[in-house]
């Protein structure tokens, strides 16, 4: 199975079939190479994605300034120190998932809830990593 199809038929499938769905996802590598993306994911900074990950090596690290994607700034809320980063800003936000490979972004907005995109992340999140990647 190709990167895309992860996207484009997991992390942006339709959550109730009545539409809901992710607003953006993708997958990068641990050095911000794209793997694979839906087409409104944001264009970010590659500083962006470095501080992402030194998030996941020190735990906290975002928390006093906000997590960042493409000039977005998003309150980090509790996550999984390592594993699981949330980010909330008004009534969407983001969900970010590190295996050991690859970061899984989801990005939400209402109706989407933050339960829903941090179920369809973590949850290909966790078939990747049980996968080796």
């Amino acid at each position: 199975m190709s990167w895309q199809t992860y996207v484009d038929d997991h992390l942006m499938a339709d959550f109730d079939g009545q539409g809901q769905h992710l607003a953006a996802a993708a997958i990068l590598g641990h050095d911000g190479s794209v793997w694979a993306q839906s087409p409104a994911f944001p264009e970010f900074k590659p500083e962006e994605i470095t501080n992402i990950m030194k998030d996941f090596d020190e735990p906290g690290f975002l928390a006093p300034t906000g997590l960042f994607l493409c000039g977005t700034k998003y309150m980090v809320i509790q996550g999984e120190p390592g594993a699981v980063i949330r980010g909330k800003k008004g009534s969407g936000g983001i969900t970010i998932k590190k295996t050991n490979q690859a970061l899984i972004f989801g990005i939400y907005e209402e109706p989407v809830t933050p339960g829903q995109c941090n179920m369809v992340v973590e949850k290909i999140g966790d078939y990747l990593v049980d996968q080796g990647y």
